[in-house]
């Protein structure tokens, strides 16, 4: 039975790294560069405002058939993605699969608490969990880049089919749900509205920027601010709300939060353009494109290994201040390097991207259960995964607007040499072979220049979050040292 929630989580930690790999081949396929950042982010704002209503959904009608519902979402969304005609259509099925891949990251840690109550015998879970996702994360994109390379891009997201099929069905056959209990709050719906319906509106005014007149994107930004303050007020009125209120009158969480937001933005950019780098620029397949991701794969597993030995020897905040490092130095050397920089260049600025996210979440993450109150340690850790993955959803879309800026002001500086569906072949090796030798460098020069400015863009969230941390992260003199194993590994389905 656990082998069938292993499965769940393998397959977040698969579409994680294989993704990355496969964007350069199904953006020059469908022609969607200037559409990259949506596929991403419609994935992780799908999966962002539908956790809270997968929970929920498991009090009423039972955590085993929550499950089963959205692992089949899952399913029929990277169905649907692996059959996309068009970057629209894969764009809508994407919003589906996040949908379905809400309710796998959340609920199974809460079947693991209903099947293990030994805490020992639930701590070995968790190691398994942590194994699954980071194998699946390390082979992702060797798996990705061989998939591309010789069966074609669709296939990245058929092989999740299977999977997913025999998760449900191995749940199906070996889960014995515990009754469901016939009370329960009544559910937030217009918190739920409100949410939803104001971070989509806020992605689309961001995503719109240079798309849309000037006047239509403040009004959809506004539109979106206005949501969002209702439901503040709308929060502050319902019986379970979503998002509590009482949450942000904790310095130390919201200091917390902020910085969750900001790693995870400066993540989804490492994450998501350096197998373009790789890929564009270097003009290295897709398998060695995706292996620029394995390093920081490894090193994530060892950085949240080492962060309890450095707690040991130094504060929170200072190893926080740690993590942060790994991740400045990587970004730096991103920012730094030119268009002809070494391909052993992007796997070392890997390494300590992965070693610092690793440190710097487990230390988050537990600070944020201890020092939130004892009824809020569920939704503080509840709401940290929205925060992450509202940090990737939300910067994905900003880098994409800053990486078509740049992209269109080069095309139209080459005065009709240049065309924007060459820039979209020259991100695969592949299509980039039929594209004319003698504009390959000054093509290069302009994808070169959309990268620097992301990472650029990258380096200040660092440069703010380590601010944070050293001047808003202070923790309290006295603070009650929770027990709670249920959502702490929660950052691997993310």
């Amino acid at each position: 039975m656990t082998i069938a929630l292993l499965l769940s989580n393998a397959m977040n930690g698969l579409d994680s790294t294989i993704i990355s790999t496969a964007l350069p081949a199904i953006i020059s396929d469908l022609h969607g560069i200037q559409l990259m950042g949506w596929i991403v982010a419609v994935f992780l704002l799908g999966g962002a405002v539908t956790t809270p209503l997968w929970s929920k959904l498991g009090e009423r009608i039972g955590n085993k058939q929550a499950y089963q519902i959205s692992t089949t979402i899952f399913v029929v969304g990277a169905l649907l993605e692996g059959l996309a005609p068009n970057i629209y259509f894969l764009i809508i099925a994407r919003t589906i699969m996040g949908i379905g891949s809400g309710g796998m990251t959340a609920i199974p840690y809460i079947i693991y608490a209903e099947i293990y109550q030994d805490p020992v015998k639930r701590g070995k879970v968790f190691g398994y969990v942590t194994a699954s996702f980071s194998t699946a994360a390390i082979i992702g994109p060797l798996v990705g880049g061989f998939i591309v390379d010789n069966f074609g891009w669709h296939w990245v997201f058929y092989i999740n089919v299977p999977i997913g099929l025999a998760s449900i069905a191995i749940i199906q056959w070996l889960y014995r749900a515990p009754k469901i209990k016939a009370t329960a709050s009544p559910v937030d719906y217009l918190g739920a509205a409100l949410l939803t319906t104001g971070l989509v509106s806020l992605l689309v005014g961001i995503e719109m920027i240079g798309k849309l007149p000037v006047i239509a994107i403040i009004f959809i930004l506004l539109l979106s601010l206005a949501l969002l303050t209702g439901l503040l007020f709308a929060e502050q009125h319902a019986v379970d709300p979503i998002i509590p209120s009482r949450l942000f009158k904790n310095r130390y969480l919201v200091a917390a939060f902020v910085m969750f937001f900001l790693i995870y933005g400066f993540f989804v950019g490492f994450n998501v353009y350096v197998p373009m780098w790789a890929q564009g620029l270097l003009g290295t397949t897709a398998v060695i494109g995706g292996v620029t991701q394995i390093p920081g794969s490894i090193t994530n597993f060892l950085g949240a290994q080492w962060s309890s030995n450095l707690e040991r020897k130094w504060s929170t905040r200072t190893v926080v201040m740690i993590g942060f490092s790994g991740m400045l130095i990587a970004c730096a050397l991103l920012a730094l390097a030119g268009a002809h920089t070494s391909y052993w260049l992007l796997l070392l600025a890997g390494a300590f991207q992965g070693c610092g996210i690793g440190i710097c979440f487990t230390v988050l993450q537990v600070s944020v259960q201890q020092q939130a109150q004892h009824r809020d340690v569920p939704i503080a850790t509840s709401f940290s995964l929205l925060v992450r993955m509202l940090g990737q959803t939300f910067m994905s879309s900003i880098y994409s607007v800053v990486l078509n800026q740049s992209l269109t002001q080069g095309v139209s500086q080459s005065h009709g040499k240049i065309t924007m569906d060459m820039m979209n072949s020259l991100s695969d090796a592949t299509s980039a072979k039929s594209l004319p030798a003698h504009l390959l460098p000054a093509m290069r020069q302009i994808l070169h220049l959309g990268l620097h400015h992301i990472m650029g863009l990258a380096l200040i969230l660092l440069v703010v979050g380590l601010a944070v941390n050293v001047f808003a992260f202070r923790q309290p003199r006295s603070h009650v040292h929770w027990t709670f194993h249920l959502p702490s590994l929660m950052h691997h389905a993310s």
